[in-house]
């Protein structure tokens, strides 16, 4: 028995109702965005019909869009389509013709690779060279794309041994869809409240999925990140709380450490900028500027601040992909809570207000005479392009959606994911991205400053699998929809797998599912996973991170010190971070660059124990090049229990990755220090293991 369920419509007069082959694709994408451009083509490769419905006048979304600093942390993740179209952006550059602003030799990538000839891929892009690639994908597949389309409604029938499916798809256009599969590739996940899926915005707390991260994190170890010098006042009359806040400073915040709330890391606009005259737009002062809402940038900079608040990114011919850096930059701090459920005219207000706003931005560090000459002078060089997007003003329409809905679907991806202490077995990409996520609101702390809170900046254990079902509905809610883009995680994994070549990598799998259950005729929850990862194993897909040798924290016995506290004598004698290859315990791990002897030192430390003795062992990656007489003190508090010094051109006895420092008593504080002093090689800092050991062994 079937019956009709959700949203039901009968088809008006003017709606058009089409039967014919050509006209009725299997599969409905909606959205144009890279997930859902490589999506159609592996639709198409697998002989199904196909068509994408894109609420815009351009596809590719972020990468055609300003993104063109590929962000991804390793690689090696990348394979499929996603890998290939980086392999094309490589081929697109090695033609002269390509090559107008600048030489193909005079470029140097600041992002994840130089134009290196041993390479076959390329990183680093401009937006109209993406676009460029992504049309002629679309054209060599002769995929149908419908232009300034939304879906405005969809009719669902359930069954009830199958389940519930949509049936019809009603365009905006007047065209109604019967496909046999719907693919949401929308950086909104639109679809999902159509469908009546279930979806969640904003952050859990921590309680949540158990995740360290979640939540409100005034007090997390990277909340100084992207924040205000110290002392700022947020008030219109410095010093008056009854004059009021300054714009967009957020009086309900910040809310409870480590609680669940509605709030979205922020939203901007990756700016294509350049500096050569010929083809530079300079910065304006946009109609309706309002100098008060940047009152709280110039009192960061009279305030201390030096550094100008962007990351420039060099992209070919002189182009940049500039995106949001410091406590006050491109991103508009909690300005974009009502953009994930609003309708069209509410995203396209804040839109435009995101536009004025960056805008406004712009112009200020360029011109304003309260910001710092030098600023001014290195800001001003700049401008929008003349031959990028199709504004006059060189600004695109393509908002950088960091994150709106998100799916709770059969699987929900969390930081477990991420640091390698849960792992799934039905993989259908990688992701290797550390948990990132922007500042959500602008608050007041209790000295009366301001403050920005929300940024997560955390590693991960390697490349790590998605799992197949995070793309997939409840069997109860929907038995033919996949979602790539808006998979089933938490905002802190989210944080991790939003990159573009992750959602083009769970497009091509989400539409190579979408083919096998149309031609095995059952629901999306029902493939055989042997059988897709056949077929993406085929079509060179990278499911799992097999050139890492991560261990998983949550793997290892007893006590496990992972969270290094890293001392430097100076701000540029730092540690330096790194996730080669080489075996190691959990996230990255840290060498000294054989360099700043003597002035750096790792710390080991916890309080939280149960007094007693321990047996003491370290990690760390062994090499040829290491120092050959490391020192380590072990400390109980402040007594001193050993010193010693460790080989690390040694293999470490226990699984080439822990060495045994020896058994002690700790009563207060366990305390492990290491440092590079008088060391003839490369020093390496890992993780540290504390096994309890019964008093009688």
């Amino acid at each position: 028995m079937t019956f009709a369920v959700a949203i039901c419509f009968a088809p008006a007069s003017n709606f058009n109702v089409a039967h014919a082959a050509d006209d009725q694709p299997e599969v409905v994408i909606y959205g144009g965005t890279s997930a859902g451009i490589i999506a159609a083509v592996q639709l198409k490769k697998m002989g199904k019909s196909v068509v994408v419905i894109e609420p815009t006048d351009r596809i590719g979304g972020l990468t055609t869009g300003g993104l063109g600093q590929t962000d991804i942390g390793n690689k090696q993740a990348v394979g499929g389509l996603s890998r290939q179209f980086y392999r094309d952006v490589r081929t697109y550059y090695q033609d002269p013709a390509n090559w107008k602003w600048q030489k193909k030799e005079e470029y140097r990538s600041g992002g994840q690779s130089q134009t290196a000839e041993e390479e076959d891929t390329m990183w680093t892009f401009e937006p109209s060279a993406a676009l460029k690639i992504l049309q002629g994908y679309v054209d060599e597949h002769d995929i149908r794309v419908e232009y300034n389309t939304s879906i405005d409604e969809v009719m669902i029938e359930s069954d009830e041994d199958s389940g519930p499916v949509i049936k019809l798809v009603l365009a905006s256009s007047g065209q109604i869809y019967e496909p046999k599969i719907v693919i949401d590739a929308t950086y909104e996940g639109d679809l999902l409240p159509l469908a009546k899926v279930s979806f969640t915005v904003g952050r859990e707390g921590i309680d949540k999925y158990d995740e360290s991260f979640a939540g409100v994190q005034t007090e997390g170890p990277k909340a100084g990140n992207h924040n205000f010098v110290k002392g700022v006042d947020p008030y219109v009359t410095p010093g008056d709380p009854s004059s009021g806040l300054l714009p967009f400073v957020d009086p309900k915040g910040p809310g409870k450490e480590g609680s669940a709330d509605h709030r979205v890391q922020a939203y901007c606009f990756r700016m294509c900028l350049t500096d050569h005259p010929e083809n530079r737009i300079p910065f304006a002062k946009p109609e309706g500027y309002d100098e008060q809402w940047y009152e709280l940038l110039f009192r960061n900079f009279e305030a201390g601040e030096t550094r100008v608040p962007w990351i420039n990114s060099a992209m070919p011919n002189r182009k940049t992909d500039t995106n949001n850096k410091q406590g006050f930059s491109t991103d508009f701090i909690g300005q974009n809570y009502q953009y994930p459920e609003g309708d069209a005219k509410t995203r396209q207000e804040i839109i435009e207000r995101h536009r004025l706003y960056q805008k406004g931005l712009m112009w200020s560090l360029a011109y304003h005479p309260r910001i710092p000459k030098k600023i001014r002078d290195q800001v001003s060089r700049w401008g929008t392009c003349k031959d990028e997007f199709e504004s006059e003003d060189g600004w695109q329409q393509q908002l950088y959606i960091r994150e709106a809905r998100r799916m709770i679907g059969a699987y929900v991806m969390t930081q477990h994911h991420c640091t390698g202490d849960a792992i799934v077995e039905d993989s259908v990409g990688l992701a290797a991205y550390g948990m990132d996520s922007h500042h959500m609101q602008r608050y007041v702390t209790p000295e009366g400053h301001v403050r920005n809170e929300g940024n997560i900046q955390a590693h991960v254990a390697g490349p790590y699998p998605i799992s197949y079902k995070s793309l997939v509905p409840k069997r109860t809610e929907c038995t033919n929809l996949l979602v790539p883009v808006c998979l089933s995680s938490s905002h802190i994994a989210f944080g991790s797998i939003r990159m573009e070549p992750v959602f083009m990598t769970l497009g091509q799998s989400a539409a190579t599912a979408a083919a096998m259950a149309i031609d095995a005729d059952v629901a999306v929850q029902d493939v055989d996973y042997k059988k897709l990862r056949e077929r993406l194993v085929k079509d060179k897909q990278r499911l799992t991170g097999r050139n890492q040798k991560v261990v998983p924290v949550g793997s290892l016995k007893g006590i496990i010190l992972d969270d290094v506290g890293l001392l430097g004598a100076g701000p540029e004698v730092h540690w330096i971070e790194t996730e080669s290859n080489s075996q190691r315990v959990g996230s990255a791990y840290f060498h000294d660059g054989n360099t700043h002897k003597n002035r750096l030192m790792a710390q080991f430390s916890t309080k939280e124990f149960e007094p007693g003795r321990f047996e003491v062992r370290v990690a760390y990656a062994p090499h040829s090049n290491r120092a050959q007489a490391v020192p380590i003190r072990i400390w109980d508090g402040e007594n001193e229990l050993a010193k010693l010094t460790l080989n690390q051109r040694k293999r470490p006895d226990i699984d080439g990755l822990f060495q045994r420092l020896g058994r002690y008593r700790f009563e207060n504080e366990v305390i492990v220090q290491i440092t590079n002093d008088d060391t003839n090689g490369y020093v390496v800092v890992d993780a540290v293991q504390l096994l309890p050991i019964d008093d009688k062994d």
